[in-house]
């Protein structure tokens, strides 16, 4: 299944696709129209209305700032995570990993945390755990690429699925810090992380 083909799917204006696109895969960032106009490649009046429905469903919020009228996601909303998750599978990191799966080995978990989709970061924390048997130089190319697109230094540790089992059963503070933080499932299942 095609992440990507999915969530087209299921949001039928391509208009509205590109706005959570660019919405929740910088879910830190404030957009005023013009700006959107040009990073989806859309009609203004197309966007606009775009922009009003989603506004009127509580999903953006709006502040003007001087002349200019800026869009930015509401956090508190309860389609906030959902939306987030389905941008960070559908695009960017999680859509590469995904295609490149493949290439990558034998992937059974990728879990990002919240404050990696958030575009938080934390200093030393791990902002990727990625379970099984993995080709280190193919993941850390796809990493490499992220990094220069987000402009800082992600933290990931590959485990493998021996290795992860191992620790979950003797309750590894490490694993269980980072399971406790409810990380998104990338690739593989929810049920996977402790029926692996």
């Amino acid at each position: 299944m095609n992440p990507k083909k999915s969530l087209k799917s299921l949001v039928v204006s391509q208009t509205r696709l590109k706005l959570i696109k660019e919405f929740f895969t910088f879910p830190k960032e404030a957009f005023y129209i013009r700006e959107l106009t040009r990073k989806t490649v859309e009609k203004i009046n197309s966007v606009r209305r775009e922009l009003i429905n989603l506004e009127e469903v509580g999903i953006l919020y709006s502040e003007r700032r001087g002349n200019r009228l800026f869009y930015i996601p509401n956090s508190h909303h309860p389609l906030f995570y959902p939306l987030l998750l389905m941008a960070n599978k559908s695009f960017g990191l999680g859509y590469d990993l995904q295609k490149n799966k493949a290439r990558l080995g034998n992937i059974k978990l990728a879990l990002f945390s919240t404050r990696f989709m958030r575009w938080e970061s934390v200093d030393n924390e791990v902002d990727i755990l990625i379970i099984g048997r993995v080709v280190l130089p193919e993941i850390g190319e796809i990493i490499r690429h992220e990094e220069k697109r987000r402009d800082r230094e992600i933290n990931y540790a590959v485990l493998s699925l021996d290795e992860y089992k191992m620790r979950v059963t003797n309750k590894d503070p490490f694993i269980i810090d980072f399971l406790l933080k409810a990380p998104a499932v990338i690739i593989g299942s929810e049920e996977d992380l402790y029926n692996i």
